[in-house]
């Protein structure tokens, strides 16, 4: 797809850490209040950076329990060089604010826009994780409509609190 832009990764937690990513990124985005798009863009960022880093800390921890010895050193490296697509799938949105702001439209609205093409990469997931014939149609509808729907809410939290 343009831009590197993919909707499924190599492995299953790569797809499911691009899509939390999408979520989150929108959640930023409605609870921030940036002053500039590019405010809400390094808001959006950092705030990715830290879950990122929390959920790989995370699973180190859980290692160490679970496991009951120290993480090995491939382990961290492993962990270390993961499930970056948290970040890395919200780059179109953020695109999107930054573009919307560029050709003159007031920061809101390039916010709106953002989110709606958040919702759209949901919906594209929802429908994409039916390929293959592993869904039925309606099934696929259905996924769509679900991932969707996070999308729509953070859109409707977002008009709401402005």
């Amino acid at each position: 797809m343009a831009l590197g832009l993919r909707l499924t990764h190599d492995n299953a937690e790569a797809t499911a850490s691009g899509i939390y990513g999408l979520i989150v990124g929108a959640a930023v985005l409605v609870a921030s209040h940036p002053k500039t798009a590019v405010a809400g863009v390094v808001a959006e960022v950092v705030t990715l950076t830290i879950y990122w880093l929390a959920e790989r800390y995370s699973r180190i921890v859980a290692e160490r329990i679970h496991e009951g010895h120290r993480p090995t050193w491939h382990t961290v490296r492993k962990q270390l060089t993961t499930g970056w697509e948290m970040i890395t799938a919200t780059a179109l949105p953020l695109l999107v604010l930054v573009g919307a702001r560029l050709a003159g439209a007031k920061l809101g609205t390039a916010e709106i826009l953002s989110l709606g093409c958040t919702t759209l990469l949901l919906c594209l997931s929802g429908w994409r994780m039916g390929a293959n014939g592993r869904l039925t149609p309606l099934e696929r509808a259905v996924s769509t409509l679900v991932a969707g729907m996070f999308g729509v809410a953070l859109v409707a939290l977002k008009t709401s609190l402005h």
